[in-house]
């Protein structure tokens, strides 16, 4: 840890909660879906995610005070087949939705091998590995895949014009440890962690963008120029067909599932489809074995020669596992920036401000 992140005001995680809550609430919300949607937010930046954690919020109170993010309401069931449903979620927050349906996934995997739900028109899910756990515990494995079809900003593979998002998809299941938590995406980063350098005058560490006429750049202002450049598929221009395959596959599980995708413009702009599956490892071999072989494997991983002595090898989850554990002790330390324009709707909502701890 730097000296200027020791500088970074630290909260207490249930003060932030209860803030995230509170705010969420004052703007409209019903006070258990404000409840999820603050305890989603808070695990992304409990976890790192900080372009998809309370970073978020302002935006969200900013659509429910519009209108754009429908307060109240149930999702549509489209249909239901006990191990397979639908929802239209009617622009309900995306962060109680996906918490809900996980829930649900959950107890129908108890009769089912795997139960997969499709979520069409939903709000904002925020970080899809901030869910993991919501199954992980349960002893469950999960699937989350999200897209987005009123965005283009990625390119698919060879191409100089954007026609996908970029596609995020998460898997977690559990060892005998901490659970493994996979959250990328098929894109080389995430559109929030372009904008925010951009706005801090900050360069891209790679030149994973491309201009209107294909010159690599890693000037975040390509994306967004005029005419606007594309961001390159996962894997470049050497290896981008593996990211744009993977892209497809998202589109499919998601936008084409759900049934509103691309073609339709209208639909493109409905929200934001989402794709959920749950697998009990019960109904296969048996949840011991399960636990038994992915232990195994992540302790064999971990075990392995490093090519640097001072970087060992890691699981996917262990830097956010580490790091979460230390802010629910030592205290949460948003991304600068963040509070004080939370202030600003704290003001406006007639909402405390939590003191900092550090």
């Amino acid at each position: 840890m730097t000296a200027s992140q020791h500088d970074i005001p630290r909260y207490d995680y249930a003060a932030l909660l209860d803030y995230a809550t509170g705010l969420a609430a004052a703007a409209g919300l019903p006070r258990d879906r404000a409840a999820v949607l603050a305890e989603v937010l808070l695990e992304a930046d409990l976890m790192g995610h900080s372009t998809h954690g309370l970073a978020q919020l302002p935006g969200m109170l900013k659509n429910i005070e519009g209108g754009a993010l429908n307060a109240g309401g149930e999702p549509v069931v489209v249909a239901d087949h006990g191990a397979s449903v639908v929802w239209d979620g009617n622009k309900l927050p995306g962060t109680w939705l996906l918490s809900r349906a996980i829930d649900e996934a959950c107890t129908r995997a108890a009769e089912h091998p795997v139960v997969t739900y499709v979520i069409r028109r939903s709000a904002n899910i925020a970080s899809l590995g901030a869910y993991l756990r919501r199954a992980t515990e349960r002893g469950m494995v999960i699937w989350i895949m999200n897209s987005d079809p009123a965005m283009r900003t990625v390119a698919p593979a060879g191409s100089l014009d954007p026609q996908l998002a970029p596609d995020p998809l998460a898997f977690g299941y559990p060892t005998d440890g901490q659970p493994v938590l996979i959250d990328t995406s098929t894109s080389p980063i995430a559109n929030g962690w372009i904008r925010r350098w951009a706005a801090e005058g900050r360069r891209l560490p790679e030149p994973w963008l491309q201009d209107a006429q294909g010159r690599l750049s890693d000037d975040p202002a390509t994306l967004f120029g005029q005419p606007g450049g594309s961001m390159l598929p996962l894997g470049g221009l050497a290896l981008g067909h593996k990211g744009f395959a993977l892209g497809l596959i998202v589109e499919v599980l998601t936008a084409a599932l759900s049934g509103t995708g691309r073609a339709n413009p209208q639909e493109a702009a409905g929200g934001t489809p989402v794709f959920l599956q749950i697998i009990n490892p019960d109904f296969f071999a048996g949840g011991g074995a399960l636990v038994r072989e992915t232990s195994w494997l992540a302790q064999a991983c971990r075990a392995s020669r490093p090519r640097s002595a001072d970087a060992p090898v890691r699981m996917p989850g262990d830097t956010a596992n580490a790091l979460r554990a230390r802010q629910l002790q030592d205290g949460v330390a948003p991304y600068p920036g963040i509070m004080p324009e939370l202030s600003k709707w704290a003001d406006k909502l007639h909402v405390n401000v939590p003191l900092s701890i550090s």
